[in-house]
């Protein structure tokens, strides 16, 4: 069995592009307590693309706002600065998770399409259990499986492998990933999110999605987004190779008090939101 070299998971993660310059700006502007209204409208005005996204998911269902939002200002005002960052860095990694994966089976677009459905579900999630971020919860959601753009290149070879171990030995795709290739794809993605020098809790909801009860940072973000990514699974959303043998946790459910009729309503909810095909354009 090849396994790979943390050589080879560094050098591939230094290709991921960074941020671009508007986008860090607008996180850093969400972040600081000083910074005002204008100051975010200021910085989304001076890419036309990102504007027009800002305003198209401000008007989207997934945010619920019954009034037309017409102006940047306007939607910061009314969704707030973590709402505004939550957009600008979706658009930002449209592109990227928008490829065709074939080692994961996931044709292009499927897993951007994936992923956003993940997002607006753990957002659901978060409000539901009254988390008090719910847009961060947005943005682990968005990128809990970004660490697939890079190791699908190896995945391609060793896919049957793979799913012959899920099998065999009854075990998730992740640890069969791990077991074969010698990382899974979450510790790759949260590898990602510290070269984006993302914060801490959101780099453990990424590597540990599949595995809550080993989170320490922030346990809460950790099970929404485990439940979220299940849901997705549940209602086989652009379902790829590693849909197999997928493990739900009860500890997760008990940690933020989620019982199976919640998660019923959450699912019910879910679904309408998704009718909005606003949400999943890039």
């Amino acid at each position: 069995m090849t396994k790979i070299s943390m050589e080879e998971i560094v050098e591939r993660v230094r290709d991921i592009p960074a941020f671009p310059h508007t986008i860090t700006r607008i996180i850093q502007l969400a972040e600081s307590p000083e910074s005002t209204v204008h100051d975010i409208e200021n910085e989304v005005i001076r890419d036309q693309s990102l504007t027009a996204t800002v305003l198209r998911f401000a008007n989207s269902t997934h945010y619920g706002y019954s009034r037309t939002i017409s102006t940047i200002s306007q939607a910061t005002v009314v969704l707030g600065f973590q709402a505004i960052k939550s957009i600008a860095m979706a658009a930002s990694v449209s592109q990227l998770m928008a490829r065709e994966l074939p080692g994961y089976a996931l044709e292009k677009e499927a897993l951007w399409r994936q992923s956003q459905t993940c997002a607006i579900a753990a957002r659901l999630i978060a409000k539901k259990v009254k988390y008090a971020r719910p847009d961060e919860a947005y943005v682990a959601g968005l990128l809990r499986d970004i660490g697939k753009v890079i190791l699908d290149t190896y995945l391609k070879d060793q896919v049957e492998l793979i799913q012959q171990k899920v099998e065999n030995d009854q075990i998730t795709f992740m640890e069969a990933e791990e077991a074969v290739l010698g990382f899974h794809h979450g510790q790759v993605g949260a590898s990602i999110a510290e070269k984006w020098h993302l914060p801490g809790d959101l780099a453990e909801s990424i590597a540990l999605h599949h595995e809550p009860g080993k989170a320490v940072i922030n346990p809460r973000l950790v099970a929404i987004i485990h439940l979220a990514d299940a849901l997705v699974m549940m209602l086989g959303v652009q379902m790829g190779a590693d849909g197999l043998a997928y493990h739900f946790s009860q500890e997760a459910m008990t940690l933020l008090s989620v019982d199976e009729n919640d998660l019923q309503q959450l699912m019910s909810e879910l679904i309408d939101l998704l009718e909005d095909e606003d949400a999943f354009k890039k």
